[in-house]
């Protein structure tokens, strides 16, 4: 069992995809299909750290898969899935649990976010969940990971399971032919010049479902007139447009929206302001919304027409995860001979 080079990440379904979701993580996914295998799954394990109601839980796991298929990733040349139709992911969980030290998931900063003053009151799968997170990406033995800034402590900490196990095994790995480790040591991917996409209403926080404003985010789903609506009343400032980078570094949504242009346009920042520099906002919005409408108008027909259709969509799933379920038994087949569990053969 060689390590080959393959891509996996997954996307929560936590309903409302918007603008940040798809040029933070799903821009980047269809792009990595043309130089890697890719695995994609909708991660509905981790959902549920937090309560979810049932029905919307249904309807959001279809919503993402219909927005990984509307953007291109094509589920025929790559695997795409939801999380808990392939149960080696919460096997392969537990062995972590096991191998994890509780030293590294205090220093997880998502979890004290999340859990805010009352951590006693959060589940246990909140806490727990970097290490299903390793599960996800080391059943498959993947060697790349597209991810955020945020996520990145994450990855550090999948590679530090998978030394561990390496480590802790290494006598039982050799002794099964395995080589001198079994997991690979996964590398992040971060690309594109707008991984982090703020707020439409302020630039200085992340862009959200949660914000009480809807103008605060373009939603995937929004139609042509809605995304020109959002982005002319996006927030500015009475200053132009610089001309250099180091002009946007006390303007936070200016920078916010050169970023978007530069994402969408696949130009960097620095072409957006030679381009725009100097100009003021009004012109530069409207060359926005043309691009926004075009880029993302196609995108939301699609998913609106994909969503309505439960049982194409479902069948994408199944279909992804009987093939991912190949190659995560295999995994779980071998960690459980090194690890010494005795198995039906």
């Amino acid at each position: 069992m060689a390590s080959k080079e393959l891509v996996f990440s997954g996307v929560q379904p936590t309903g409302n995809l918007h603008l940040g979701n798809y040029l933070g993580a799903i821009v980047n996914f269809v792009k990595l299909q043309n130089t890697h295998n890719c695995i994609y799954c909708v991660v509905d394990l981790h959902a549920i750290t937090v309560w979810q109601d049932p029905a919307e839980l249904t309807r959001n796991i279809r919503e993402v898969t219909a927005a990984f298929i509307a953007a291109g990733i094509d589920p025929k040349k790559h695997i795409v899935f939801n999380q808990s139709q392939v149960s080696e992911h919460a096997e392969l969980a537990w062995v972590f649990n096991c191998v994890a030290r509780l030293g590294w998931l205090n220093r997880m900063t998502q979890f004290k976010e999340k859990a805010g003053k009352d951590r006693e009151n959060a589940s246990v799968g909140l806490y727990a969940y970097p290490n299903l997170m390793a599960a996800d990406i080391l059943v498959y033995r993947a060697t790349h990971v597209p991810v955020g800034e945020d996520q990145k402590q994450h990855l550090e900490l999948a590679r530090d399971i998978a030394q561990k196990f390496n480590n802790d095994f290494s006598d039982s790995i050799h002794a099964h032919n395995f080589g001198e480790k079994f997991f690979p040591q996964p590398e992040p991917l971060i690309t594109g010049p707008a991984t982090r996409v703020m707020s439409l209403r302020d630039g200085t926080k992340k862009m959200s479902k949660s914000d009480p404003s809807d103008y605060s985010r373009i939603n995937l789903t929004d139609d042509a007139d809605a995304i020109a609506q959002k982005i002319r009343k996006a927030k500015t400032d009475p200053e132009p447009l610089p001309g250099e980078e180091e002009g946007l570094k006390s303007r936070p949504e200016a920078d916010n929206l050169v970023g978007i242009y530069a994402a969408l346009s696949g130009q960097s920042r620095p072409d957006v302001l030679r381009e725009f520099g100097g100009g003021q906002f009004s012109g530069f919005k409207s060359t926005l919304v043309d691009l926004a409408v075009a880029k993302l108008g196609p995108i939301g027909a699609e998913m609106k027409k994909l969503t309505q259709d439960a049982a194409y969509v479902d069948s994408v799933l199944a279909e992804g995860a009987d093939r991912a379920r190949v190659i995560a038994a295999e995994t779980m087949d071998a960690v459980k001979d090194i690890v010494g569990f005795i198995r039906k053969t």
